[in-house]
């Protein structure tokens, strides 16, 4: 049995926080059992419009969502646009609402609701680039950067509807901190979803954090992840020790592992290879740093394939994966809906929603995420144990646990049902959390586990013990 990132407890003691000095972050209160849901906000009504999507929020905030994260939302650029509609990421004026979606009244009644809801919200922040008739251009030329004939250039070469940014001017710095400002005094919004953040100088983010925090505690989720090097990159570009989770970021998106769960699922990696990344990031990272973990998100679903085309069958299970594993998980629209199709990057393409197929799904999972001690955000003195592999390759269980609260999880990748033996499993009466079926489980149990399937199952507290 392996045990990663345990912090072993005793009755009398109060277990620390284990992160190094350099690590100064202090996550926002409401983050500690909250999942993020990437809401993309031109295709999920037909109208494509902010209070369209505002009749969502109740829906959203019964499925456990804690987090919401707004795709960028100002004006887009004409000048070089992709498609129709172009790139949300193509920002022609940062202090502006793109009227495509309404209005900033609009806007700040969506937060507002938000709020009263329980959830809280923030706001992709594209801080590399801007479009090619922006305001900035206009206003502000020496802003970009140039090339030797002296004309902007895109930041990498595919993404030739946006231009550079030149972060050496110390006026770009401040008009960027100022404007995020803006948008939590303005709009409401309680922090930023960073963009490509490793292309921006670490230096900016470490000095825009606390000037973020005195209007609010805010919550910082970098694009980035410092165990993976980006393809879109030139060798030897790639900076692995940026730092990105010490002073500036409450989290970033873990790259590496979601690629690693796309090879498994193709059969190019085994299953066990998930046991030698978590010990990276856990030699790594300490305990209270979060990385997002997902199966999709705006660029995967256009770009890369949707989770049925890139994991067939297991697109379930490893859901149940990143949304129980020590990580914060992340849900993109439409994923509820058991989405089967790309859906377009720069031109309208509004989700089929077909009566939420998998809202069930989703809320058992991100509920019990929300409510349960041992699944909190970052906490040290949670156990992690992973259940010893059994004969076969293609399951992987492990329990976390808070005290006398507990989670067994369990899925099956294979196309054969395996039993798995339970090892170094306290007993207890479990409750399986998708059929409600009531389980007397400890070491030495047995689960059948069919194909491409997976079994969660919470500890019930005996008749004197409770802690939810």
């Amino acid at each position: 049995m392996l045990l990663l990132g345990a912090c072993r407890q005793e009755p009398s003691i109060t277990c620390a926080p284990d992160a190094p000095d350099a690590y100064t972050i202090r996550h926002p209160q409401w983050a500690d059992s909250a999942s993020i849901y990437e809401v993309n906000i031109r295709q999920y009504t037909p109208e494509g419009t902010f209070r369209a999507f505002e009749a969502h929020l109740p829906r959203l905030q019964k499925m456990g969502v804690g987090i919401l994260w707004l795709m960028p939302v100002q004006p887009i650029g004409q000048l070089n646009r992709k498609g129709t509609l172009g790139s949300q990421y193509s920002i022609r004026d940062y202090r502006a609402v793109n009227p495509e979606f309404g209005s900033l009244d609009d806007l700040r009644h969506l937060i507002r609701t938000a709020h009263q809801l329980g959830m809280h919200v923030i706001l992709d922040w594209v801080a590399n680039h801007t479009s090619w008739d922006s305001q900035l251009l206009q206003q502000h030329p020496e802003w970009l950067t140039r090339n030797a004939q002296g004309q902007p250039v895109p930041p990498v070469a595919d993404w030739q509807d946006v231009i550079d940014l030149d972060y050496s001017k110390p006026e770009l710095r401040q008009y960027m901190q100022q404007t995020m400002v803006f948008w939590l005094r303005e709009a409401g919004f309680d922090g930023f979803r960073c963009d490509v953040a490793g292309l921006v100088p670490m230096d900016f983010w470490n000095q825009t954090r606390p000037v973020l925090e005195k209007v609010k505690p805010v919550f910082m989720l970098a694009e980035w992840d410092e165990l993976h090097d980006p393809p879109f990159l030139k060798k030897g570009e790639f900076n692995p020790n940026t730092g990105m989770l010490e002073q500036a970021f409450d989290a970033t998106y873990a790259l590496r592992m979601r690629y690693l769960l796309d090879s498994i699922s193709r059969r190019q990696q085994p299953l066990t290879a998930l046991d030698a990344y978590r010990e990276v990031e856990r030699a790594r990272y300490p305990a209270s740093a979060y990385l997002m973990y997902f199966t999709t998100s705006h660029d995967i679903n256009s770009w890369d394939g949707t989770e049925y085309e890139r994991l067939g069958k297991d697109a379930l299970p490893q859901a149940v994966l990143t949304a129980l594993l020590p990580g914060i998980p992340m849900v993109y629209s439409g994923q509820e809906a058991a989405l089967k199709k790309r859906l377009r990057f720069f031109d309208k393409d509004t989700i089929p929603w077909n009566d939420y197929p998998l809202q069930d799904f989703y809320t058992t999972l991100l509920q019990l995420k929300k409510r349960h001690p041992a699944l909190r955000n970052g906490d040290p003195c949670s156990e992690f144990t992973r259940m010893a592999p059994t004969a076969s390759p293609d399951t992987y269980a492990f329990v976390r646990r808070k005290g006398p609260a507990g989670v067994l999880t369990a899925v099956n990748l294979g196309q054969q049902p395996h039993e798995l033996l339970l090892s170094g499993l306290g007993p207890g009466v479990y409750r399986e959390v998708f059929t409600g079926k009531v389980l007397s489980l400890g070491s030495g149990s047995r689960l059948l586990l069919t194909p491409h399937s997976y079994q969660v199952y919470e500890q019930l507290p005996n008749p004197d013990n409770s802690w939810f």
